[in-house]
């Protein structure tokens, strides 16, 4: 490919369940978690022309989006260009559609496709291993990317067990107006519960499989921050009724906040659903088909 612009859809993604396990040796919490894309996407354009020495520039439409080196769009370039040993000037642009501090993963997925988008456009010869391996680096949920759609994900983030999900579902994206931050979640959590709860012979069982139905995963739901984040933003429980009410088959919170989401097996409800949520101006709400991996496009 000799492309020198490439644009990339990438997509935002749902915790179908999450438990948060012990504290590792190395102060980060292990979690089991079941993840699967969904039908939201930022967009990201990659430019590139030769340089002596590299610059990257980074441009987004959302004002309150860094776009320095706090940005994990521009330190995943960073990292791949120190990596490949290459110097270029990188222009980067990035759309944001996904909610911020929402538990959609929005920046891990952008993070993720900048990295696709630049070992294709350098023509890099990287495995998706050696890929997720950078991504880890810059956040936990960066590598599911690289296996999208769906994946059971272990460890602390990094252990990634591509699964195939049988069955069409529409997801309902709920987003209350307000992130939650993911570092606050896990220490409300670690001073609220007991003790850690096992990981069930069901979910592991369920975890040693490669096929899995809509029918077996949705009894399973489920999300350990639900107590502690409902308990400081109880509209979040609310939001959660209403879906259910609404017709979805389940719903739950994603990630560690804010955003709630519900499971439909009917295209039509859950448009109709949405619809209804967003009726309340604080709110944004989107009906999306599950699934979806980074898409790359020749500018």
């Amino acid at each position: 490919m000799n492309a020198t612009s490439l644009r990339v859809l990438t997509p935002a993604k749902v915790n179908l369940i999450l438990r948060v396990l012990e504290r590792r040796p190395d102060g980060f919490h292990a979690i089991w978690s079941l993840m699967h894309t969904v039908g939201l996407t930022d967009e990201i354009t990659l430019t590139m022309q030769p340089a002596a020495v590299s610059r990257i520039a980074l441009r987004c439409d959302h004002a309150a989006l860094a776009v320095d080196q706090s940005n994990l769009v521009y330190r995943a370039a960073q990292l791949v260009l120190a990596r490949a040993q290459r110097s270029i000037d990188l222009s980067i642009s990035l759309a944001k559609r996904i909610p911020m501090g929402a538990g959609l993963g929005g920046g891990s997925s952008d993070a993720a496709a900048t990295i696709l988008g630049l070992v294709k456009l350098l023509r890099l010869d990287w495995s998706v291993e050696r890929m997720a391996e950078v991504g880890q680096q810059l956040g936990s949920d960066v590598p599911f990317f690289f296996v999208a759609p769906a994946a059971c994900v272990t460890g602390r983030g990094e252990l990634v067990s591509p699964v195939q999900v049988t069955g069409q579902r529409w997801i309902v994206l709920v987003n209350p107006g307000f992130p939650v931050e993911t570092k606050w979640a896990y220490q409300q959590l670690a001073t609220t519960r007991q003790g850690v709860r096992p990981l069930s012979d069901s979910l592991q069982q369920l975890g040693s499989r490669s096929v899995l139905d809509w029918a077996e995963i949705i009894p399973l739901v489920e999300n350990d921050f639900e107590g502690p984040v409902f308990a400081q933003h109880p509209v979040l429980g609310q939001i959660k009724r209403q879906l259910v009410s609404l017709g979805a088959e389940v719903a739950l919170l994603s990630g560690s906040g804010a955003t709630m989401f519900g499971v439909f097996g009917d295209e039509a409800m859950a448009k109709q659903a949405a619809l209804v949520c967003a009726a309340d101006p604080q709110r944004k709400a989107f009906a999306v088909p599950v699934g979806g991996v980074p898409e790359m496009r020749v500018v």
